[in-house]
This record gives structure tokens, sequence and C-alpha cells, in this order.
């Protein structure tokens, strides 16, 4: 007995962790500065944190009030239906539940090279194809409708990131529009906004609801998460917004009870820590200032919580900054063998980061 054919599934390559890196250094983790994932250097919002040790003594039940609560909560923050949201496990799950409801087998999404590689592993998983669209370093990975349009040939799904991961840069309203306009009216844009709290652009959603100014369309969603500026991560716990005209969908897609009751009370504690977002949006910008400022190699523009370097060789970069305990994002994995990409941290560990990354340059 085999399993089905998977040779054209590539691996998800996550950042390495300091527990991880530290036992092949022989190091203690506290000693490592680990900007290589994307993840809040404060730690998950206090209030988050609490309601997870609050809610331990109730796990032995199902998550229903719970996933109710913070779906009907997550609605009001956007000012749209709950059937709307579409809660997950994280936003990846978020993303194959529009794979379900969306692909058909041999059907085929669009997707950016540089990019997030779980957009094409969740259409493979559920029997699609999958096209790419390039964003050219030369032009510094500049998203624009032109782009996508040119290698559009009638995909069901577009994928946007915005920002977009690993280069920071952003999709403003006018290019999503002009992309759904112009793709067929089977074609769902999809804009992912996981590190959208980050930029200084208006969310996708606008297109959406039809809000400030703009015509409503029922072929574009917009995915979020709870795992960046929330530092949420480890609960994994992400949601799509979707049309109300196909909304309905997600009852016959999602998994049951598709978010921990863990998870959900996390998610309604983070949403009302506004001095935890805050924080975290501050000292994201004031660390991609410093990098930019600081570092003694190429940097590109980021909207995100992170900072694409360009190196040379990445890998050996990297591997050389590792060794001195400061882990970083080797982007070979992204295609672009000569960039690194710097995880925004605290001062201190941003500072250290900028110091360490000078010296293997040197």
């Amino acid at each position: 007995m085999q399993p089905r054919d998977l040779s054209d599934h590539a691996v998800y390559a996550a950042g390495r962790g300091s527990e991880e890196v530290a036992r092949e250094l022989g190091l203690d983790p506290a000693e490592l500065v680990t900007l290589s994932s994307n993840e809040n250097p404060h730690g998950p919002s206090p209030a988050a944190a609490a309601a997870i040790r609050d809610g331990a003594a109730t796990v032995h039940s199902y998550p229903k009030s719970a996933h109710t609560d913070l779906t009907e909560r997550i609605a009001e923050r956007w000012a749209i239906e709950p059937n709307q949201v579409w809660l997950a496990n994280g936003g990846d799950g978020a993303l194959d539940y529009l794979s379900r409801a969306l692909l058909d087998p041999g059907d085929s999404v669009l997707v950016s090279r540089p990019g997030f590689a779980y957009y094409a592993m969740s259409a493979r998983y559920h029997h699609g194809r999958v096209n790419t669209y390039e964003l050219a370093q030369s032009e510094g990975f500049a998203q624009t409708a032109e782009t996508v349009l040119d290698a559009y040939d009638g995909e069901r799904i577009v994928y946007l990131t915005s920002p977009h991961n690993p280069t920071g840069t952003t999709a403003c309203l006018d290019t999503i529009e002009e992309i759904a306009e112009k793709t067929n009216d089977e074609t769902l844009t999809v804009v992912d906004e996981a590190y959208g709290e980050f930029a200084d652009v208006s969310s996708a959603l606008a297109l959406v609801e039809g809000q400030d100014g703009w015509d409503a369309r029922d072929d574009v969603a917009v995915l979020r998460t709870f795992s960046k500026v929330y530092g949420l991560a480890g609960v994994r716990l992400g949601y799509a917004l979707v049309p109300d005209e196909w909304a309905e969908a997600y009852e016959r897609v999602n998994t049951p009870f598709a978010a921990s009751a863990i998870a959900c009370r996390a998610g309604l504690a983070a949403l009302d820590d506004h001095e935890h977002v805050e924080e975290t949006v501050e000292s994201v910008r004031w660390a991609r200032e410093f990098m930019s400022d600081e570092l003694d190699a190429e940097t590109y523009p980021s909207a995100g919580n992170f900072v694409l370097v360009e190196v040379g060789d990445a890998t050996a970069v990297a591997e050389a900054a590792k060794r001195r305990g400061v882990i970083v994002r080797d982007c070979s994995s992204f295609g672009l063998a000569d960039c690194i990409r710097i995880s925004c941290g605290t001062e201190t560990e941003t500072r250290r980061a900028v110091e360490t990354i000078n010296e293997v340059l040197a």
C-alpha cells in the first residue's frame, strides 16, 4: 500500500527555533536571538495568556460557545455578518477551507514567486494545479496589476499577499480591484493580510463590503491571523472574511470545531488588548527603520514585521550568524539565494542582529 503520488508536493520549510539550534550548537536557548519566523518578540497578549490559563479547566468541552463568541466579535470588529467569518486553525486552515470550497480537481491557482509556500501546497492537497507570477527583484518586488494579469490564465483563485512575505511590499486597493475586475467572474482574488496591522494601507475588506466608496464585490476574500501582532502563533488561530453571497459554504467545508476552545478564548481576549497591539506595532516600526539605516547591506522597504536584506550568499551569511547566536531566515527556500529575512525583534535583539550581520559581512 502506498499514498497517492506526492512527488510534486513541496515541504514547508519553517524557520528553525531556538531550542533546535541550541541543541545543535550546544548552547543555552536563552543565549540565542531568534528572528527567523516573524513572531511577536513581546510574546502573546497578556490578556490572552491569562485567558489561556483560565480556560485550561474547561478544555474537556468542545468549543461551541467560544467559537460563536469569537466569530461574532470578529464580525463586529469588521462590521460584517458573523457568517462571513470563516474561523480556522491558523491562517493555513482558512486557506484550506477556501480550497475546499472553490477547487474542483484540476482547477488552477495563481501564486507569486517568491511567496508563501502554503498557497500552492493547499491547492495541491485538494487536487489543484499551481501557476505562478513573478515579482521581480530588479523592480523591488512591486505588486502591480499588470504583473498578475500578464500571467493570469483563467485560474480559479489568485493569491495576493499584502504585506508580502518575504519582501514586505503591499498591494493597493486600486491594484486589487483591477485584478478582480479583469479576471473571470468565477475567479476569486484572495488577499492575505496576515501582516496587515503593521502596514499603513487599507484592508481589502473595503472591496468585499463596498466600504469607503468602493463597489462591493463577490470575488474578493481576505485572510487574517492572530499569529503576528497578537502573538498567538502557538495556538494556531486565523480566519477568512468572505462575501456574504457565498458565506454559507463554510458550513459544508469546515472541520468540526475549527479552532480550539483555548485558541478562541485567547483570541477574544487579544482583540481587546489594544495596549499590546500598539506596543508591538511601534516596536516593529522602530526595528524596520533601524535595520534599514544601520545594516551594511541593501534592504528592501517593508510594511511587515520583518526586513528583506540582500547579502550575497544567503546560506553562508545565515549560517555564520547562527554560529554567533543570531538566527535569521535564509531566503533560498523562497528562490532568493542572495537574501536573508530578519524579523523585527525587541530593541536589544534587533541591535544585536544588526551588529552580528554587519560583522559577518565585513
